[in-house]
């Protein structure tokens, strides 16, 4: 689909164009996001606030008694939650809502929730302890 400037009653005069020589591209404009066909370039969180209850942290209930991983989150693991409410348990501070956008080989980038309100923000895969996403 074509996207077509807005147009008067004939005869009104158009709308001005850009400065700059015609021919020459522009500075290039900032990376859009990858996600699902149709999703390109999402520059806004979810339009709803994430679940109002706090999960449990799996990695402080650990089965085998032998603590939390020391290794970093599997980017292959948190790439199932991607455009899901997620629950990140960070190695250090509290626990945060997340609506992830991007897995990389090292980060994830997305959403966090602020209590009010969804801030784009990323994080090394190697700061998060454990996180659970939700379906």
């Amino acid at each position: 689909m074509a996207f077509l400037p807005p147009q008067g009653p004939p005869g009104s005069p158009g709308l001005p164009g850009l400065p700059g020589l015609p021919g020459q591209p522009g500075p290039p404009g900032p990376p859009g996001l990858l996600g699902p066909p149709g999703l390109q370039g999402m520059q806004q969180g979810p339009t709803s606030p994430p679940p109002q209850l706090i999960p449990q942290n799996p990695a402080a209930t650990s089965v085998t008694g032998t603590g939390p991983s020391t290794f970093a989150v599997d980017p292959g693991a948190i790439r199932g939650c991607l455009f899901r409410f997620t629950f990140i348990w960070p190695r250090r501070g509290r626990g945060f809502w997340f609506f992830p956008t991007f897995v990389g080989r090292t980060s994830v980038a997305g959403f966090r929730w602020t209590g009010s309100t969804w801030v784009f923000s990323g994080f090394d895969l190697r700061t998060i302890e454990s996180f659970t996403c939700y379906y």
